[in-house]
């Protein structure tokens, strides 16, 4: 606790200098008292460098300039509070400091100032985006230390700020590897759904308005993305896939290697475990120009079982001729498959 109320001092101290410097009122008196006062402790130097750093990347907000028009950036000189003092000080420790009072008014101020100059400006900037061509993958370093591996036809935007790591899944597939940070959230929007992380790997699919969560460490929650939901948080351990739709979250429990293996993506083919053909055919047209067409209806259920790389249809359509009463006929721009 007193350290906390150390750095609360340190931090007014430093506000009451940075004010003061831009008051219009400062002498070469008060900038060497301001450079012995940084130079006492490295406490000192690091609340200015804070508090400085704030307020250039929110471009000099409004917080401190009281009376200025709104959408207007006050200029150096003009950090007025409207209500308190406009006199000078001795600074930190000298026989005229300011009132206490007004010391904690300004202090409250410039606390406001840094929250919000922080959230502006993460908020404000324009977001990473990536994305992937059909049949593509990326792998996204990012800073925090987490890893983003994007699957094909996928498309995404990251914002890091200094509260949340924020991902939006504009469509696709993506595979997550968070850094533990408990200070901040890792969350991902993936159509009306949220999912939050802090330190795990899971996947999240965003096709057709449904999205599929899979989780292979660690623990994630799936939640409506409005900040008021109807149900709680659904939470998805390892080994277990979550179907999150309109109707709310359905999960499967599996194990750990079978959850690993529905990512077999990551590593360039799909993983069939008697698979209907036509949940074959669409899970491979995800990764191809060329598509596969089921033109008899009788084949949509047919068994199928193996590892196919992603992008080798003409593989796919052969090992099905050969093995099954299957005829295919290449027109071009799609293969028709059809009984033999």
């Amino acid at each position: 606790m007193h350290g906390a109320m150390d750095s609360e001092r340190i931090e007014i101290e430093a506000a009451e200098w940075l004010a003061r410097r831009d008051g219009g009122r400062w002498s070469e008196a008060d900038e060497a008292a301001f450079a012995a006062w940084q130079e006492e402790s490295t406490a000192h130097r690091v609340a200015v460098i804070r508090l400085q750093t704030a307020w250039q990347r929110a471009d000099r907000l409004q917080a401190l300039g009281a009376g200025v028009p709104r959408g207007e950036i006050p200029p150096p000189g003009q950090w007025r509070l409207s209500g308190f003092p406009d006199r000078a000080a001795v600074g930190p420790g000298g026989t005229d400091r300011l009132s206490r009072p007004w010391v904690r008014a300004l202090a409250a101020t410039v606390l406001v100032m840094l929250g919000a100059a922080i959230g502006w400006y993460s908020l404000g900037r324009d977001a990473d985006s990536y994305s992937t061509a059909i049949g593509g993958m990326e792998v996204v370093p990012l800073a925090d230390g987490s890893r983003i591996t994007l699957n094909t036809a996928s498309a995404m935007r990251v914002e890091l700020s200094p509260t949340e790591r924020r991902v939006r899944l504009d469509r696709g597939e993506a595979f997550f590897e968070v850094a533990e940070d408990p200070t901040r959230r890792f969350v991902v929007h993936a159509g009306n759904k949220r999912i939050v992380a802090v330190g795990t790997k899971f996947s999240v699919l965003n096709s057709d308005g449904t999205v599929r969560v899979v989780v292979t460490e660690g623990l994630v929650e799936v939640t409506g993305a409005g900040s008021v939901t109807s149900a709680p948080p659904t939470p998805v351990g390892a080994g277990s896939i979550a179907q999150a739709g309109e109707a709310g979250v359905v999960v499967q429990k599996l194990s750990v290697a079978d959850a690993e293996t529905s990512l077999s993506w990551r590593s360039g083919y799909i993983a069939l475990r008697d698979t209907p053909l036509e949940d074959a055919v669409a899970e491979l047209n995800r990764y191809n120009q060329k598509q596969i067409v089921i033109g008899d209806p009788e084949l949509a259920d047919l068994r199928v079982g193996g590892n196919v790389r992603t992008t080798n249809v003409s593989g796919f359509v052969q090992v099905l001729e050969r093995g099954f009463p299957v005829r295919a006929t290449d027109l071009g721009d799609r293969i028709v498959l059809q009984r033999r």
